[in-house]
């Protein structure tokens, strides 16, 4: 699965959008949950000094043999138990990974990694897919062709309830299927800012999609959170 992630995967509008938060000049950059690297190895491209932080050693495996990998730090821990003397100008959490903490507890344990790291002045960045939107609707028996018609993917639901979303995904290349499964946690933005407000951060702003438009709850699909040193 980890050799299949970046061709199921990727670089598009979100990647784009959390290299220009970074912006210039150089900056401390901490990328929790960070796959296989392509956001780290893009910060570094630019001149940034960054630290990569994943649970996966698979996935880890093939950040380390990007381009410009060598001028990332990688680091295998979980976002919740990680722990540096390090100061980070941005810390985020990309891919919907927060989706992925299906507790206020672990919730609650990423929170204070972000505040702990960060500089003053400094950003935490991440985002949850809007529960206003139909995702039950839009992927039951979602099946597309990925990777130019190289990857088959199909998604099935197997449970749903209001707030939490279980599936499998299957991949189909050349002769083999690979499966996962996954459950995702659908918060509301009222309750993911007070789990940040709880944890000692600020919210600054949230947008609504990559293009930093505003968060609608009718409309926007994304609720990009971002958050600061509470004063």
């Amino acid at each position: 699965m980890a050799a299949l992630y970046d061709a199921v995967n990727p670089w598009a509008e979100d990647s784009e959008f959390y290299l220009s938060l970074a912006g210039l000049p150089s900056r401390g950059v901490l990328d929790l949950g960070c796959g296989t690297g392509t956001l780290c190895c893009a910060l570094a491209e630019h001149g940034h000094r960054v630290t990569g932080v994943d649970g996966a050693a698979a996935m880890l495996a093939v950040a380390r043999r990007k381009p410009h990998a060598d001028r990332v730090e990688w680091v295998e821990s979980s976002a919740e138990t990680y722990r540096s003397q390090q100061r980070f100008d941005l810390v985020v959490m990309t891919g919907h990974a927060f989706q992925a903490l299906l507790t206020d507890a672990e919730a609650l344990a990423v929170f204070p990694t972000m505040r702990r790291h960060l500089q003053e002045g400094g950003r935490a960045a991440f985002e949850s897919r809007n529960p206003g939107i139909d995702w039950v609707g839009e992927w039951t028996a979602r099946s597309r062709m990925l990777s130019g018609g190289q990857i088959g993917e199909s998604l099935n639901i197997t449970a749903a309830d209001r707030e939490f979303i279980s599936f499998q995904t299957s991949y189909r290349v050349l002769d083999r299927t690979l499966s996962t499964s996954s459950t995702l946690r659908f918060s509301s933005p009222e309750h993911i800012e007070a789990l940040i407000i709880h944890s000692g951060l600020r919210v600054r702003e949230v947008f609504g999609d990559w293009g930093a438009g505003p968060f609608e709850p009718a409309r926007s699909r994304e609720m990009i959170f971002i958050g600061e040193l509470a004063e």
